[in-house]
């Protein structure tokens, strides 16, 4: 599986991945899902929102164990942040038949649509419409950088953008959700476990800061005649890091856009997205507003108008207690073993869908901590490991 997905959409001067929402990288990524499904005999299907769905036994039956994650990928990101739970999911109903399984709950295998937000903005746009926390309004407003609106790229990929909405209908079918994921950190290398638990992820969201001044040659219009968004913009920065190391939490500017973006010119707009995360609502709040104060101060000084806008936010996910600790039992085996419970500052589509239904998340380790980079890496030896451990929960909570 690995093998066939490793060329989709990668970049052959990066050697990252470029499988944004809705384009051709996209198209053949759901091909490949497809095709895992039917060559496993599973029932094909595609929601109102563009997730896909394999199913094993009737999904009217209700009170499902459904697994898996995303195959998206933010700009040159790497080949394991969503695919992974992907392909481990098809590799632990493999393991499940091979164990002879006898399934008493549906499964199914899911690969949700646009998590990284890569394209769009707006990360967990595919879960995010089914569990009704995106309005339809909303997410026909979402544009890419070329102006290009999610419902005409919908279309132009061949899908219906009319149909999207929420779905309770489909999320009353299941009983339980459960993604693997490469943890995204170094918490299990550091503690030495192949695998862990989740137990909640941070509050987060993104902010855009449009510092908006004057164009004007670079070459004739003295320092001291400048208002140049892009010094305010600077020095923002830098106050997000400081605000970030003193609250204990994380605080990045990794998008810019720049007008009329000119080497030789002033700019008279940047625009910049700020992503900030921490471990609790008072927390981000704080790391927030400090960074917007002083934005506003650096902007005053220099004759900068501001405006910011929060384009999305989730709050803290805790995952539901008896889903959990039923996850630990069952890696526990009846040893006592103990499964590391860890936190994450990333978002994923369990948390989006854990206030519909109980969901759960595995993480397998991570030996760098690096992640959305070329240079993400799980050695194989911990992915079978994953494989082995999402195979023993399903069927712990499938089949049993």
């Amino acid at each position: 599986m690995w093998r066939e997905l490793r060329p989709i959409g990668r970049n052959g001067d990066s050697g990252g991945y470029r499988r944004y929402a809705w384009t051709g990288a996209d198209t053949d990524c759901r091909a490949w899902f497809k095709a895992q499904a039917e060559s496993r005999g599973l029932t094909y299907e595609l929601d109102r929102n563009g997730n896909q769905w394999a199913w094993l036994g009737d999904p009217s039956q209700g009170n499902a164990v459904v697994t898996g994650s995303h195959l998206d990928s933010v700009p040159d990101g790497g080949a394991f942040d969503g695919p992974l739970g992907v392909v481990s999911a098809f590799a632990a109903l493999d393991e499940l038949r091979a164990r002879k399984a006898a399934f008493r709950r549906p499964l199914a295998i899911t690969n949700f649509g646009d998590e990284e937000g890569a394209r769009f903005g707006l990360a967990c746009v595919g879960s995010r419409l089914t569990a009704g926390k995106l309005t339809v309004d909303a997410a026909q407003r979402l544009t890419d950088a070329d102006g290009v609106t999610l419902p005409q790229a919908m279309e132009a990929a061949g899908y219906d953008p009319e149909a999207i909405g929420p779905d309770p209908e489909r999320l009353a079918r299941i009983g339980a959700f459960v993604e693997l994921h490469l943890e995204q950190g170094r918490a299990l290398d550091l503690s030495g476990d192949p695998v862990g638990i989740a137990s909640a992820i941070w509050p987060h969201g993104r902010w855009r800061f449009d510092f908006r001044g004057e164009a004007n040659h670079a070459g004739t219009t003295r320092l001291v005649d400048r208002r140049d968004p892009m010094l305010t913009y600077a020095e923002t920065v830098l106050a997000a890091r400081r605000e970030a190391e003193l609250a204990g939490a994380v605080a990045t500017f990794g998008k810019i856009s720049v007008e009329p973006n000119g080497v030789n010119a002033i700019p008279s707009l940047v625009r910049g997205w700020l992503d900030s995360r921490a471990a609790d609502q008072s927390t981000l709040d704080t790391v927030v507003t400090g960074i917007e104060k002083a934005a506003r101060e650096y902007a005053d000084r220099h004759g900068i108008d501001l405006d910011v806008v929060r384009e999305s936010f989730t709050p803290v996910v805790e995952f539901e207690h008896a889903l959990r600790d039923e996850l630990g039992t069952i890696l526990g085996g009846g040893t006592g073993r103990s499964v590391p419970v860890l936190g994450t500052g990333a978002g994923h589509d369990a948390g989006i869908l854990s206030e519909s239904i109980p969901a759960a998340m595995l993480f397998v380790r991570n030996p760098t901590g690096i992640s959305h980079s070329p240079a993400e890496f799980a050695a194989e030896d911990d992915c079978v490991a994953g494989v082995t451990a999402l195979a023993d929960v399903l069927e712990g909570l499938a089949c049993r």
